[in-house]
């Protein structure tokens, strides 16, 4: 699963030199709130001051700003957790990128002929943000906007994949691992083992976990700026084992052409 990691843009972040244009101390507002993130959402100022080479003051001058701008909040123990405003902001954002990847999604209906989605793990949750459906008669059909446990779903496993054994574990507790179907996966030793093969394989199956007749086959969104997958599901008698091989590699380069887009500021198929 696309994880952001502060470690690999450290020196990136902690440049005194803002980019071309830009405004330093927005850049670093954002820099912080980024790190926050990374951190689980909640931090000390001494530990945004070492992971980001920032002094003391500076970082206090800008979370005094965000704070009174609604975008942290202080902790009665001191230390600063993202505010709630940003979730207006999120929300706006995962419509637009569900908005973003409907061209993409469109393309992998014309190339697999099966209904084509989108997913993002909020949460301990997949919510779905855009499908575009298939041209048969027979078609799969899920609603935008709606949450599913990861566990039963070929989008949850491709998300999942690249998470910490013990943080998938944690995950599972808290939801639990109801059976949809007789083929549900009920037992983290056994999810586990489904993302071993996904990570093995490239790409995540549901073989009618989460709905008896459909099969779905789901790659991440690499490098996505929030955790991302896209999948293809079709009845269980097209989504065979040679259709699979016909159309992962597709799945495969649509998400990263997707990637790439989202990381400019215009995507576009």
């Amino acid at each position: 699963m696309p994880t952001s990691s502060a470690s690999t843009t450290d020196a990136a972040k902690s440049s005194a030199t803002p980019a071309s244009g830009g405004v330093q101390s927005l850049e670093r507002a954002f820099d912080l709130l980024e790190r926050m993130a990374d951190a689980g959402g909640e931090v000390g100022l001494s530990e945004l001051s070492a992971s980001s080479g920032l002094p003391l003051p500076t970082i206090h001058r800008l979370m005094r700003t965000l704070v009174a701008c609604g975008y942290v909040r202080q902790q009665p123990n001191r230390r600063y957790a993202l505010g709630p405003r940003l979730i207006r902001l999120g929300e706006s954002a995962s419509r637009l990128l569900g908005t973003w990847a409907r061209p993409y999604l469109a393309r992998l209906v014309e190339e697999t002929g099966e209904t084509a989605n989108m997913a993002l793990l909020d949460g301990d949750e997949i919510v779905y943000v855009a499908q575009v459906p298939s041209k048969h008669s027979m078609r799969m059909f899920t609603e935008v906007g709606r949450r599913v446990l990861p566990h039963s779903t070929g989008v949850g496993k491709a998300l999942l994949a690249h998470t910490p054994p013990e943080e998938v574990r944690a995950l599972l507790s808290r939801t639990g691992m109801p059976a949809a179907t007789e083929k549900t996966i009920t037992t983290p030793d056994g999810f586990l083992d489904a993302l071993e093969e996904v990570r093995r394989a490239g790409f995540a199956v549901d073989d009618n976990e989460q709905e008896i007749g459909v099969r779905c086959l789901a790659v991440p969104v690499p490098d996505s700026p929030t955790a991302a997958a896209i999948s293809i599901s079709g009845p269980a008698g097209r989504v065979t084992e040679a259709a699979t091989e016909k159309i992962v590699p597709i799945l495969q380069q649509v998400a990263a052409e997707l990637s790439e887009a989202l990381a400019t500021s215009t995507p576009s198929a």
